[in-house]
């Protein structure tokens, strides 16, 4: 497989407390990455970097699969309630990006948004509702329509179901794994649950206090860890 993003001897220093110590990882082409730690390991730091929103303090980010970073690289947030204006109706939501990318005509957006619409496996008339008409579900699907606008080949998806209800994290990471085929798309999900990355995931990396411990096929990483720490994190589930 083509590599995608490459991020070698990343370090970034926050007022002298090391928030990444030297982390070097691959992206590969149609693979999901699952990245995996405790609170404060580094996980919402390593994105940030990947995405431009901040510079590392030493090391570099290469992008060999990537055009445009700001187009081809987007975020599905943690709770689907808070990335959303309330004042802003779904559809303009939706077709925000477009339009501030310049890419397509009024009429054009619109269709487009349709089009995500339906993607996400929303009816059309949600075009015209607000966030609070739509179900914690619902709104996490917006989001999820919202970061594929661009048409990016690359998703950072933040924790994607840990906001929802335990009766619909199925569905939206079932819906997430079947964008991941039908768009060829490649992800990077950060998470705490190892069930989730389980399902989701090709690839595992586990990050301890800004550190990169381990990392492997998921196989590897989740039945036979080399690492103390990656045993412990098994060990807080039930399920794997």
């Amino acid at each position: 497989m083509s590599l995608l993003i490459k991020a070698q001897q990343i370090t970034k220093v926050f007022n002298q407390t090391i928030a990444l110590d030297k982390v070097s990882l691959e992206i590969e082409t149609g693979v999901s990455l699952g990245l995996v730690g405790e609170s404060g390991s580094g996980k919402t730091t390593l994105a940030r970097i990947l995405l431009q929103l901040i510079l590392p303090t030493s090391g570099k980010v290469f992008y060999p699969g990537i055009g445009k970073v700001r187009r081809e690289c987007q975020l599905v947030f943690q709770d689907p309630q808070t990335s959303l204006n309330p004042r802003i109706k779904i559809g303009e939501a939706i077709g925000e990006p477009i339009l501030v990318h310049h890419l397509l005509s009024p009429n054009a957006i619109a269709q487009r948004v349709a089009e995500l619409l339906t993607l996400v496996k929303l009816p059309a008339s949600y075009y015209q509702r607000y966030p609070h008409e739509l179900s914690g579900g619902e709104r996490q699907r917006v989001g999820i329509a919202r970061a594929l606008a661009l048409k990016p080949k690359f998703l950072i998806l933040d924790e994607p179901v840990s906001a929802l209800d335990v009766s619909i994290q199925a569905d939206i990471l079932q819906l997430l794994q079947e964008l991941k085929q039908e768009l060829k798309l490649t992800y990077l999900l950060i998470a705490h649950d190892l069930a989730v990355v389980s399902f989701l995931c090709d690839k595992v990396a586990v990050l301890q206090n800004g550190r990169l411990v381990e990392s492997g096929d998921k196989a590897v990483i989740l039945h036979r860890p080399q690492s103390s720490y990656t045993q412990k994190l098994l060990d807080s589930v039930l399920t794997v």
